[in-house]
């Protein structure tokens, strides 16, 4: 029930004093557009702010960018941000490289302004510090320090968080009940729920006068979830949202990925096999320049390279060198944003505006992916000018190959379809080639060779696609998305405000500054392996600490950084910096083992806190003697003692756990689970790999397709992924963004998901299967109604909720079906808040 409550108080969302009409009209109207076409290069959470402008506040949208302010209030003429999505002069068009938005939302834009441009946006304040733009000040900033070693020998998770505690004048709650705390393990560790013989083992009454046992059984629950398979697939998730992991393209072109799914199963057996986390980092910057004692290793490192391979893609871009500079942007952006938390890619038109990074540390690093191939499978059509290619694996045992076979008659035909369309192709040059020798005036006839070359540009990369994915008999080929060294190493230019037609000079392929490793790339190799040896150097300041807050923020809620995709001077400052420095350094001394992190988290009593919060005196009144007391006009007894809620209403100190809402992955696994359908099995690739290439705007399209692209029982995990077009029951409970690194996803309570639970296909589905699986043990109703909370809740219900169930199946049971109320009551329950979140 407190779970119900607390979400029936919603948070006021409206702040300022603008009149409520206008500030509903920016929240329905506007925030939706800037959010969906604007924050991807313009906000702090993306990490970008290309041509200085940042459009996720209201101050940074009025103050605007390099060319002026974005908005003037009152002044749709003078506003930047209308005339760049008006697309009236050539030089400043918003979204860039697409289609006009809708005259309507325009319009909506041109209104809003006109009447003020009321805004609700607000941002903290932040102390008055003075950014580290250059090396020698960034290197003075705390991220780009060292972790230091705690002075105490003895230190611990608590030790650091009691110690905070106890200067603010709180104490930590006490431990969780055991159920409350299995139920979290489980949630946190394999994102599932316990089963009532899972409780039954771990809960015990006699440790509520020995805790002993309890701590025992406890710590062996711990390391069989670790070890479990389970640990994999639901751990292996947050990296996959890091990585903006994505089956399709997106933009413009949103053609699939058919072979992206390797990269997911490669990240779950690299999770299971608790791969330290530097070599993890290494395998997928620079698999395929490691060594590999077998084929299946081999096969291995160049799949893990995919992560370089699967971003969005301008993949209409007729500039072969402006795609090469988008393509390595896109990488250069990815890899420092999920392993640095830094925004490296703000360099590319400017040195940083508020980071110690410069263009020449932004071109330095685009250099080594330039001088890098990328294999991302999309041949050319009408959709896509740029030819992706793919990586042909080693043929090992048991290997997985989804990509059907061709005959071998249409392997040939193929083949000699293409020599025909290259000799016309030939014929065609030769032909104009001649007339222009001869003076001859074939103007006439440019359009209809215009079709020609065009028909063959298309005809061709199509018939190569095919021919890629078979051999000459037409077997199917193993194949993976992922990177290798191009054939032509090279510098990168410096380019004027980043724009591909005004070169500078070229930069050394290097690495940023600020952080003092020595390094440099490999002559006649790209620099990808000396790059992932400088990441995941123990000098470099970032990496771990980035993962262990990373770690910390799944477990507990919240990172010790909450911004966690953000270590720079724009993000927060760590709630507890030496405690994130014990981590970190933890972290790097246990062999870099994600699994150990996670164990002495779990382990620490600060994880095993109950939810409840505790009320404290003041360490004032505390300290207060007895003598003062008495004489005192006022007693204690007449003092409120603070309340946490008061004194750090965000739980920063973490004077208790976080009620959490389960991710949209668990939400719907545990559905599967308690209803009895969940398979286990990891499916063999994935349905993307079954439609042939097709765009996303025809999955739309297609009717047979379930809502949730798959229409198996196994794992959320093994989903699609496409960009633009969510499995309905992810994309309800906030499934992250993939366009974007995403350490922290959003946490949303909109009407959507009330409404998905109530007529959801899938939640109906559950509800009934539950239904049946309760009846088939054939016992009276009561029974079956605690049976429903002991599956749903590892609860039996409490006296009133017993008897409220009761009197709907007594008051119902003579007008509907038994099956039918069952089922109702079933949904009720999956429903609910408290199925929904994690106490």
């Amino acid at each position: 029930m407190k779970h119900t409550l607390r979400l029936l108080l919603l948070p006021a969302c409206i702040c300022g004093s603008a009149p409520a009409d206008d500030v509903a009209f920016f929240e329905s109207k506007i925030r939706p557009v800037l959010a969906e076409h604007c924050y991807e290069c313009h906000s702090a959470e993306a990490g970008k702010s290309k041509g200085g402008l940042m459009l996720d506040t209201k101050d940074s949208i009025r103050a605007g960018g390099d060319s002026g302010p974005a908005v003037v209030p009152g002044a749709p003429a003078k506003s930047l941000l209308l005339t760049a999505m008006q697309h009236s002069d050539p030089d400043l068009e918003m979204p860039p490289k697409k289609a006009k938005l809708p005259d309507s939302v325009i319009a909506d834009f041109a209104a809003w302004i006109k009447a003020g441009a009321a805004d609700p946006r607000e941002v903290a304040a932040k102390a008055a510090e003075r950014p580290p733009v250059n090396v020698d000040s960034g290197r003075k900033f705390w991220s780009y320090q060292k972790p230091q070693r705690p002075k105490n020998a003895n230190a611990s998770i608590d030790s650091f968080i009691e110690a905070k505690l106890k200067e603010n004048g709180l104490a930590p709650a006490p431990e969780a009940k055991p159920v409350a705390l299995l139920r979290r393990l489980y949630f946190d560790l394999i994102g599932l729920p316990p089963t009532p013989k899972q409780v039954a083992a771990f809960v015990d009454p006699s440790d509520q006068t020995d805790p002993t046992d309890l701590n025992a059984r406890y710590e062996a629950v711990v390391d069989e979830l670790l070890r479990s398979p389970r640990f994999g697939e639901r751990w292996g998730r947050p990296w996959l949202d890091v990585a903006r992991y994505a089956e399709s393209n997106g933009r413009e072109s949103n053609l699939t990925f058919p072979h992206a799914w390797r990269y997911r199963d490669y990240v779950i057996d690299a999770v299971n096999a608790d791969i330290p986390f530097d070599r993890f980092i290494t395998e997928q910057i620079a698999g395929d320049l490691l060594p590999a004692k077998d084929d299946a290793e081999r096969a291995r490192l160049l799949i893990a390279t995919g992560i370089l391979a699967f971003g969005p893609k301008g993949l209409n871009e007729m500039n072969k060198a402006q795609f090469a500079a988008d393509v390595a942007d896109e990488q250069l952006d990815t890899v420092t944003r999920a392993v640095l938390a830094s925004s490296v890619a703000c360099a590319r038109c400017h040195d940083h505006k508020t980071e110690p990074f410069s263009m020449e540390d932004y071109y330095g690093l685009a250099g080594i992916f330039k001088s890098t191939q990328t294999f991302y499978g999309n041949w050319i059509d009408s959709e896509n000018n740029n030819h992706g290619h793919l990586i042909r694996l080693p043929k090992v045992p048991g290997q997985v190959i989804p990509n059907r076979p061709v005959p071998a008659a249409r392997v040939k035909q193929l083949k000699t379809d293409l020599a025909k369309l290259n000799q016309e192709e030939k014929d065609g040059q030769a032909y104009a080639a001649k007339a222009k020798l001869e003076g001859r005036d074939i103007s006439g006839e440019f359009y209809e060779m215009l079709r020609n070359a065009i028909r063959i540009f298309w005809t061709r990369g199509s018939i190569e696609g095919q021919l890629e994915t078979v051999d000459d008999e037409g077997h199917a080929l193993p194949l993976c998305m992922g990177v290798q060294d191009a054939k032509r190493i090279q510098d990168s230019q410096l380019y004027d405000r980043g724009e591909i037609a005004h070169p500078v000079k070229a930069v050394p392929r290097g690495f940023p500054k600020v952080i003092e490793i020595s390094a440099k790339a490999a002559k006649g190799q790209s620099g990808r392996l000396e790059l992932a040896q400088w990441l995941t150097s123990r000098d470099n300041p970032l990496t771990a600490r980035v993962m262990a807050n990373r770690v910390w923020r799944h477990l507990l809620g919240t990172g010790i950084i909450r911004t966690v995709d953000n270590f720079g001077f724009s993000g927060e400052r760590p709630s507890h910096p030496e405690l994130l420095d014990y981590l970190a350094l933890r972290f790097m001394d246990g062999g870099w083992s994600v699994k150990k992190l996670v164990k002495e988290i779990v382990m620490s009593r600060t994880y095993r806190q109950s939810s409840a919060q505790c009320l404290v005196l003041s360490a004032q009144s505390r300290e207060q003697s007895p003598s003062d007391t008495k004489n005192s006009a006022l007693s204690t007894k007449h003092l409120s003692p603070p309340h946490p809620s008061l004194t750090d209403p965000d739980n920063r100190l973490l004077s208790h756990a976080n009620t959490r809402r389960l991710d949209a992955e668990v939400i719907r696994d545990s559905m599967l689970s308690i209803s009895g359908l969940l398979d286990t099995t990891r499916r063999p690739g994935s349905l993307v790999a079954e439609l042939d290439g097709q765009s996303v705007s025809l999955i739309g399209f297609n009717t047979k397709l379930p809502p949730d692209l798959d229409g198996s029982r196994r794992r959320a995990i093994y989903l699609p992924v496409l960009r633009d077009h969510l499995p309905d029951v992810l994309e309800q409970f906030d499934l992250a963004n993939p366009n974007l690194v995403t350490g922290d996803r959003d946490v949303t309570n909109v009407p959507l998901q009330a409404l998905y639970l109530l007529n959801g296909p899938f939640v109906q589905e559950m509800a009934a299967a539950l239904a049946a699986r309760v009846m088939k043990e054939k016992t009276a109703t009561p029974e079956r109604i605690r049976r429903v909370f002991s599956l749903c809740f590892n609860r039996p219900p409490d006296a009133q909720e017993q008897q409220l169930a009761t009197a709907f199946f007594e008051t119902q049971a003579a007008s509907i079906d038994e099956t039918k109320l069952m089922t109702a009551f079933c949904q009720s329950l999956l429903a609910s808040a408290e199925f929904r979140f994690a106490d």
